[in-house]
């Protein structure tokens, strides 16, 4: 899976905390304060994001409005799943994972895995993100 760049990340971090649809302006604006940039270098960056698939857009009047492909909890797993994926030990990696995790991360990463275990037996699909 291909990681975002600095830009991107920036760009798509503005657009998963939006509540819904957001125009290329939106974006500037929300990333002026820590990020000035041209609503040109904006425009261009987030077209390549729907390219690649990370972005999807509608039409509105003469611009766009832009939503995520997916969520960002479906990113980071994806992540996760992409460096687990270069380990050579997955079991080993997992286990060191598990180590750094605090107790509420811990409980949280226990229940997940058993509603995954009975959610498996049931056919039911799994958790919206």
């Amino acid at each position: 899976m291909e990681q975002l760049g600095d830009l991107e990340a920036d760009i798509m971090d503005r657009v998963w905390s939006a509540r819904g649809p957001v125009a290329v302006r939106d974006v500037q604006t929300l990333l002026t304060p820590t990020r000035p940039l041209a609503y040109t270098t904006v425009m261009t960056v987030m077209d390549r994001l729907f390219h690649k698939g990370w972005l999807t857009r509608e039409r509105a009047g003469r611009s766009y409005r832009y939503q995520p492909a997916l969520s960002r909890s479906a990113y980071t797993a994806q992540l996760m799943r992409s460096v687990l994926s270069g380990a050579d030990d997955r079991g080993l990696a997992l286990l060191h994972f598990v180590q750094t995790m605090d107790a509420t991360e811990y409980e949280t990463l226990r229940e997940a895995v058993q509603w995954h275990s009975a959610s498996r037996g049931r056919g039911d699909e799994e958790p919206a993100s």
